[in-house]
């Protein structure tokens, strides 16, 4: 049985591709980051108290129970709070809706409140900051609103309750409806009751229809939507970028110091996502995605990174904020990631197969022709020149690199899409070399077996399992049905795998020491091995088990204690929910057919 968790975010997102915004239990908004995910937080009480802002709707008697549901199939978060004198409920959203052609996406945030019990009293506080928390907006009285301003930025505040609420510290009575518009850069000039009860509407409208023409199987069909919908949230659509976490510095276990800033985009992990998104059947935001990968690997003619900026940036310079207190006392408070200058050569074999439909699914390749060979022939390129190279591999390890089998995967994996492309438009060049390639990766990845323990190692002449080569089940290296790979997966599950079908990617010392937590995403990982292997029953119940690890809403993030079952690491995680979403498809395919999953390369 599972321990009571020490542990767990209370918080909810709301988002419109434009930004994220996270509101705890307490109806606070403790995140958001204005005017993308990358800038300042002008609301950051996750990571301080005291000068990360605060956007609050509390009872003047304090809090007697608070809970949050999602209206059903949209990202609309209601927090119902229960006081002495009555009980309110505030809505959130970021209006989103297709207008004129195209969709409306504002940098505007609106809260409803409204008295369902009683007549509550409450006191609604609006203290943005700026500069990650060191300089505070002054704010500036107008009739119906509150202006925020700070060098060249700007907020307002629009509502129909008193503005002088916001001045002096008076309970307001609620007794009708009240609505805050926030936005930043163009003032909401509309009137508030009717516009903001239309952008609700059309808002819901918009979710639901999404979620309606979502291809979404019936294995836990309710979990599957609302990470799907999560991973909708991540996509910042102006460039088509998926971040990993809309946070910074979240850490993966108290007191490790391993706090990231995961608030860019992962070139490095575009094959899951794009899998994730293809499953759904939501292929706009899959080729938005496969369109930002596209414009990378064109203008970034050299070595390419693991990791980018949203708009494509290369320079993600880390720098520590030690000023803040930190998420519960954890430090350091890290802005940008230095995993950028890392060398991880399984980059490129991630975006060949990521954009590998794009030149091979017939309902896409008639756009992509004119590029289809010089852009295949530059990644094969890469491959060629990276592939007896050692680098850091998956898990970005700072201080040490290996000839890791991960990398010669995707190495292997990129040179079979390739093979695929050249066989198909004819390119006998391209076919010829993709070949090599592949038998070179296939003797890197083999010199990794270990024939005492049966099993992969993590790295050429390397000692230790790592959860990474799991993936040589999943992509069809390995065929399932073998006892080469029954075997590996069985050495894998001995050495790596806690508690209630939680796996840790790793259980070697690395820069910072033994880890203490393990990685979710891997978790999702075991339970598809799992089900390719045969194994589908167990598959079903680890995945059942690994449910209980969301929070009260279903959201997942990145980390989790083996032993409470804790939530830990940046929240929520993309790459969580897509490791859940993918899973969950690969499970309903077993289950709707008894033949092993078809191979994408064959």
């Amino acid at each position: 049985m599972q321990k009571e968790r020490k542990h767990t975010y209370n918080t909810g997102i709301i988002g419109n591709c434009s930004y994220i915004a996270h509101i705890d239990k307490s109806t606070n908004i403790n995140w958001l980051c204005w005017p993308s995910f990358q800038d300042s937080f002008v609301f950051g009480g996750l990571l301080d108290k005291g000068l990360g802002g605060e956007f609050s709707i509390l009872p003047s008697n304090g809090i007697k129970n608070s809970t949050q549901h999602y209206l059903e199939n949209t990202n609309i978060l209601c927090t119902v709070i229960d006081s002495e004198d009555g009980t309110y409920r505030v809505t959130d959203f970021a209006p989103r809706f297709e207008q004129y052609e195209r969709y409306y996406k504002p940098l505007m945030l609106i809260r409803k409140i409204d008295p369902i019990v009683g007549h509550p009293k409450i006191r609604v506080s609006c203290e943005p900051v700026s500069d990650y928390g060191q300089q505070a907006f002054q704010k500036f009285r107008g009739s119906n609103h509150i202006q925020f301003e700070r060098a060249d930025a700007k907020m307002r505040l629009a509502t129909n309750m008193p503005i002088s609420h916001f001045f002096d510290d008076i309970p307001y009575v609620l007794s009708k409806p009240i609505y805050l518009v926030l936005t930043y850069g163009s003032p909401f000039e509309a009137p508030i009751e009717r516009t903001s009860e239309d952008f609700l509407s059309r808002t819901k409208h918009y979710w639901q229809k999404w979620v309606k023409n979502a291809s979404i199987p019936p294995f836990y069909q309710k979990e599957v939507i609302r990470s799907a919908l999560v991973l909708k949230l991540h996509q910042y659509e102006d460039t088509g970028a998926i971040i990993a976490a809309s946070t910074t510095s979240l850490p993966e276990f108290p007191g490790s110091g391993r706090n990231w800033d995961y608030r860019f985009c992962w070139l490095r992990d575009s094959f899951y996502v794009l899998t994730a998104l293809s499953h759904i059947g939501h292929f706009e935001e899959m080729e938005k995605y496969a369109s930002y990968i596209a414009n990378i690997t064109q203008t970034d003619r050299g070595r390419l990174q693991p990791l980018y900026g949203i708009m494509g940036e290369h320079k993600l310079e880390e720098q520590t904020l030690d000023y803040l207190e930190g998420y519960l006392g954890n430090r350091p408070i890290r802005v940008g990631n230095q995993a950028y200058e890392h060398i991880q050569n399984d980059v490129y074999g991630q975006a060949l197969i990521a954009l590998l439909p794009l030149f091979t699914d017939h309902r896409f390749r008639h756009q992509n022709l004119a590029f289809t060979k010089d852009w295949t022939t530059f990644i094969l390129d890469k491959i060629e020149a990276t592939i007896d190279e050692k680098d850091a591999g998956i898990w970005e390890f700072r201080n040490f690199e290996n000839r890791h089998c991960y990398s010669n995967l995707f190495q292997w994996a990129g040179a079979t899409a390739a093979l695929k492309i050249a066989k198909q438009y004819g390119f006998g060049e391209m076919e010829a070399k993709a070949s090599l390639l592949r038998e070179k990766a296939m003797t890197h990845i083999e010199s990794c077996y270990d024939e005492n323990k049966q099993a992969y190692t993590n790295a050429v002449d390397g000692e230790n399992l790592d959860a990474s080569t799991l993936q040589l089940i999943m992509m069809n290296y390995l065929d399932p049905s073998s006892d080469r790979a029954k075997k590996h997966l069985e050495q894998l599950e001995k050495e790596l795998k806690g508690e209630h079908g939680l796996f840790y990617r790793y259980l070697h010392r690395d820069d910072f020491g033994k880890p203490k937590a393990t990685f979710l995403v891997c978790a999702f990982w075991y339970v598809e091995a799992l089900a390719c292997v045969g194994r589908l029953d167990e598959a079903q119940e680890v995945f059942k088990q690994l449910l209980s690890f969301g929070n009260h809403l279903m959201l997942f993030s990145e980390d989790v204690d083996d032993q409470d079952g804790s939530q830990w690491g940046n929240f929520p995680q993309a790459y969580s929910h897509v490791g859940l979403v993918n899973a969950a498809y690969r499970i309903a395919m077993k289950l709707d057919s008894p033949v092993f999953f078809e191979s994408l390369y064959e």
